[in-house]
């Protein structure tokens, strides 16, 4: 078992040390370990042995692929989304300006990520679909664009250059974000490295309402408004039909060579975690387009 935060290891299953280990976290206050209790666990302080026992709810699981649904959903998507989901609502061209710079950087650490996978397993029906994923990223299939292109071609339809992104870094949220990612190809089982990377696609999957999702990725409506880019609508929609396909398989493939429950609850905790940083990223990057151009 691992703290999320800054992965600290506790013995398996001991809730009574991950408990002391944010207890003590708290009482430094250290913001990023309060944050993710208040979020997750519980906002009121308690005792030790009362905070075990919402550790012991919090990661009980009969079924590993509802359980990462269900925490994403609360985490992004649910009564109180996450910030980027929130302004997502309704158009917002800043917001977009900086998802093109820092998205290209994510997408860069996926393809790895999605290699990593392929390079530690030998399960054919694992590496069929990793390398799917990768194709349709970075290469396109069935005369469609690649992700990674029709991401450049959203940013440039707000007169972003290509070599702009090209020649930028990413900010010091997503940077920590690849940083991790990249540790825990090494470190992570594929399963585990699956769990982490494509449940994150749930952020855009368009059947999460289903399962109890109270926001859409983005305001569907943006799709019919004549306000929108063309290439902003391509971008959206090719990524809002892909990602149901890709997250859900995946985590029909993790359910089916699940053999560590805990160990892929720890690769998508850690995952989410830096995730939502990296979503951050995404926000603080169009205000300093923004600035910019004032």
């Amino acid at each position: 078992m691992e703290c999320p935060v800054c992965i600290e290891t506790f013995k398996h299953g001991d809730f009574n040390e991950i408990s002391e280990h944010f207890t003590l976290m708290s009482n430094d206050n250290d913001s990023e370990h309060i944050s993710w209790l208040n979020n997750n666990i519980s906002k009121t302080k308690l005792e030790k042995n009362e905070l075990s026992k919402l550790f012991k709810r919090f990661y009980s699981c009969n079924d590993i692929k509802l359980w990462i649904i269900n925490k994403f959903i609360e985490q992004f998507r649910g009564e109180r989304p996450h910030p980027f989901i929130l302004m997502m609502q309704d158009y917002n061209p800043r917001i977009l300006k900086g998802y093109s710079f820092e998205h290209y950087f994510f997408l860069k650490q996926w393809v790895r990520s999605c290699s990593s996978i392929i390079a530690s397993t030998d399960i054919d029906e694992i590496q069929n679909y990793e390398i799917e994923n990768i194709l349709s990223e970075y290469y396109g299939h069935d005369n469609i664009k690649p992700h990674i292109e029709l991401l450049l071609e959203m940013a440039e339809s707000y007169d972003i250059k290509r070599e702009d992104i090209y020649n930028s870094r990413p900010l010091p949220k997503t940077e920590m974000a690849i940083k991790r990612w990249q540790v825990m190809s090494k470190a992570k089982t594929a399963v585990e490295m699956m769990a982490a990377m494509h449940s994150l696609e749930l952020i855009a999957n368009n059947d999460l309402r289903s399962y109890g999702a109270k926001y859409d990725y983005f305001n569907l409506k943006m799709l019919e408004s004549s306000d929108v880019p063309d290439a902003v609508k391509s971008f959206l929609m090719e990524g809002y039909k892909a990602d149901s396909h890709h997250s859900i398989d995946a985590l029909d493939i993790i359910n089916k060579y699940n053999s560590d429950i805990e160990g892929i609850q720890d690769s998508y905790l850690e995952s989410a975690f830096v995730f939502s940083k990296y979503l951050e990223a995404r926000i603080e990057r169009g205000e300093i387009i923004e600035d910019k151009q004032q």
